[in-house]
């Protein structure tokens, strides 16, 4: 049918049960904005879950909330219009545009033909007459031969002098480099500004080391390196010796056990035993100095050596044998300052290039030349940001119309030979292919707004072979039997790029599937009922039996045991043939009754009648289930399924019975395959399996006759 207005003529096709628009060509497309969004099938889809060129999703998403929207795509329309000379060639759905095709007319569509010629010609193919999505991502080809490309970051080739190569090298080394769009290893802005402020930062502080930072100049490095190495123990040595001075009997604990000496004694030793380092430095005594030559614990005695040559004798003379505590407690106050200029050091990442050179850099040049190439290069910004709507453009080119055709239609979820964005694959269980397979986040959530589908869902957690990742879904089962289906079940689950996945239920929404489940499903509950209340009969039978069983051997304890022997088989196999014979006359009854309320309703009735009577049965009973489930049926609706993924589904999206059948594939045989009759692992039909069944027909055919039920059928001498 066809719907007019003043702008545009609208064409619809009927899918799903409601009328669905069609986009036949580009001027579709560009009316869009006029269409009733009462018409529209989704107002919104997430951009997350779904099969879908996820660059494209992005650019699309222009407020970045997750989410498109019909004003998002109205306005992609519009871009789109400005840049392309016509739409129609959205329909094909390529990542090729023919040069022709953009919009010469428009500033926007003049500026991004310009563009794709210059990638073109950047490419070394300046005589091609179309670009694609590859030439324009391929970034480090387009600017393989050009030192500048507008994204604000200058490699070493792309400086003129030495001098400025070298500084950027020296940059890139300090404080780490940025790749450029041709995949060069350069420095932007931020990096040399971040170098400089360094530089600067290790230069001041360089100028506060004066004779009070540097008591011994250029040796108070080294000299406070070998006080730092010693300065715990000896601290530990004078602390012990201030308390043996407190306290005499303190002496022999400080100075360790005997025992202790007695252990090492068993090993062979070395200056440098284990353990050996958290004896004290030296013997503890009330008051004593700390000889820096004698006595020393062998494993410090070359690092007591090293401080003795680094700050003793150049500190307090070169006869300095011993060291007193107060001696020590000057030494530490001298390199104090020292300690805290180097712990307020800035700049420490540049301070392997030497203090000459970084004060070099601050008087050179160097830094303006290198900002004013950065500036240049940042200048082209405009001319790199074409490059990204040439992509934007070959995008959409490549992309909008399926999303359209999920969007704004369902076209996709419609056709047998595609699969809509938010199929998510095809899962294999129970002898079915089930292809309406949805990205599910939270299950528990899902199933709560799924659930008014009306729609059998089996939701499965999926785990990839070999490793760690995993995934959820949710499966609509359109067609079988859901009583296969249960919590726990297997299966395998193939994903749209081929991957195999295993799956395995983890909660069901049980709902009807077919009309065939519905016609077998009275007549399954009338067999289990039948058959449960034979087994409860059978059952309480055995019980008896057993319990009858039981007090006959209680009050034959008594008897001989070879009485016993040979007399409680015979009992107990009489009892239990006559619980038996019992059981199955009771069931007997059952059916003899249930045939036998039938039988008195059909006789006498001519051949016909019968058949309509035995039709009228099957009607009734399966009538009532097959009725309401073809309601249910025809109710099933996918909207809630999309919506509970975070759709805005804005109008129902029914299935047909056919259609469900195309969403769950059944096992078939291939068409002309040979199939082999006899199974040989079939159970025999045995004589006494036979037997047992003629002799329940005759059982109940007696019944019936002995309770009158066969008197209008049977000859009037037989009749009771």
């Amino acid at each position: 049918m066809a719907a007019v207005n003043d702008k545009h003529v609208w064409r619809f096709y009927r899918a799903g049960g409601i009328d669905q628009v069609m986009l036949r060509k580009g001027d579709d497309i560009g009316e869009l904005a006029v269409l009733d969004q009462k018409l529209w099938t989704a107002l919104s889809s997430p951009v997350k879950g779904i099969l879908f060129d996820q660059k494209t999703l992005d650019l699309l998403d222009t407020d970045k909330d997750g989410r498109i929207r019909v004003p998002e795509v109205f306005s992609a329309v519009a871009w789109l219009k400005r840049r392309l000379a016509s739409l129609d060639t959205l329909l094909l759905g390529s990542d090729e545009v023919v040069l022709s095709s953009f919009n010469s007319e428009t500033p926007e569509g003049s500026e991004l033909l310009a563009t794709a010629k210059r990638v073109l010609t950047n490419l070394g193919k300046p005589e091609a007459d179309a670009v694609t999505l590859a030439d324009a991502t391929n970034t480090v080809a387009i600017f393989a031969n050009t030192k500048l490309n507008g994204d604000g970051v200058i490699p070493t080739d792309a400086a003129d002098s030495d001098e400025l190569k070298g500084l950027i090298t020296e940059i890139m080394a300090t404080v780490g480099g940025v790749d450029d769009r041709a995949g060069k290893q350069g420095v932007d802005k931020a990096k040399v500004e971040a170098f400089f402020t360094a530089v600067a930062a290790y230069v001041e502080w360089s100028k506060k080391g004066d004779k009070t930072v540097l008591p011994l100049g250029d040796k108070t490095a080294a000299a406070y390196a070998a006080l730092a190495v010693v300065r715990a123990k000896i601290d530990d040595y004078f602390a012990r010796c201030r308390l043996a001075e407190f306290d005499n009997r303190a002496v022999t604990p400080l100075n360790r056990a005997e025992s202790e000496f007695t252990e090492l004694a068993a090993n062979t030793l070395t200056d440098s035993e284990e353990g050996l380092d958290k004896f004290p430095l030296a013997r503890i005594e009330a008051g004593r100095d700390l000889s820096l030559t004698t006595g020393i614990n062998p494993y410090w005695v070359a690092a007591v050596a090293a401080f003795r040559t680094a700050v003793v004798v150049p500190l307090l003379g070169e006869g300095s044998d011993t060291l007193s505590a107060a001696q020590w407690q000057s030494l530490k106050d001298t390199l104090a300052p020292y300690e805290g200029w180097m712990n307020s050091k800035a700049g420490v990442e540049v301070a392997g290039l030497g203090l000459e050179r970084l004060e070099a850099l601050l008087g050179s040049k160097l830094r303006k030349e290198l900002d004013d190439l950065i500036e240049g290069d940042a200048a082209l910004a405009p001319e790199l940001a074409k490059i990204d709507d040439l992509e934007r453009l070959l995008r959409y080119h490549a992309n909008f119309d399926i999303l359209l055709d999920n969007f704004v239609n369902m076209s996709d979820l419609y056709d047998p030979k595609r699969q809509a964005v938010f199929q998510m694959g095809t899962l294999y269980m129970d002898a079915r292919a089930c292809t309406l397979c949805f990205h599910v986040d939270d299950i528990e959530a899902h199933a709560a707004q799924a659930a008014t589908s009306k729609c059998c869902l089996a939701y499965c957690t999926l785990k990839r072979p070999g490793s760690s990742e995993t995934k959820q879904i949710c499966a609509a089962f359109t067609a079988g039997f859901a009583r296969t289906l249960w919590v726990g079940r297997n299966g395998i689950f193939y994903d749209r790029d081929g991957k195999d996945w295993e799956a395995v239920i983890v909660k069901m929404v049980d709902n009807s599937i077919s009309l065939k489940e519905a016609f077998w499903d009275p007549w399954r509950k009338i067999a289990e009922m039948i058959g449960n209340q034979v087994k409860k009969i059978l059952e309480s039978k055995n019980e008896a039996v057993l319990s009858d069983a039981a007090k006959r051997i209680e009050t034959t304890a008594d008897a001989p045991a070879a009485a016993d022997v040979a007399a409680a088989p015979k009992k107990m196999e009489g009892a239990a043939l006559a619980s038996s014979v019992a059981a199955i006359g009771i069931a007997v009854g059952l059916v003899g009754s249930a045939i036998g309320g039938l039988v008195s309703v059909i006789a006498g009735l001519p051949l016909w009648k019968t058949a309509l009577g035995v039709v009228a049965v099957i009607l009734i009973v399966s009538g009532p289930s097959v009725i309401l489930t073809w309601f249910k049926l025809r109710g099933r609706d996918l909207a809630p399924i999309l919506n509970a993924c975070g759709w805005a589904i804005n109008r129902p999206l029914r299935m047909s019975l056919k259609l469900a059948h195309l969403f769950t594939l059944e096992a078939t045989l291939p068409k002309g395959a040979e199939r082999q009759l006899v199974d040989p692992y079939e159970d025999k039909k045995t004589l006494r399996r036979n037997f047992l069944l003629l002799l329940l027909l005759v059982a109940i055919a007696l019944w019936l006759w002995v309770n009158g039920y066969l008197n209008s059928i049977v000859p009037a001498s037989m009749a009771l």
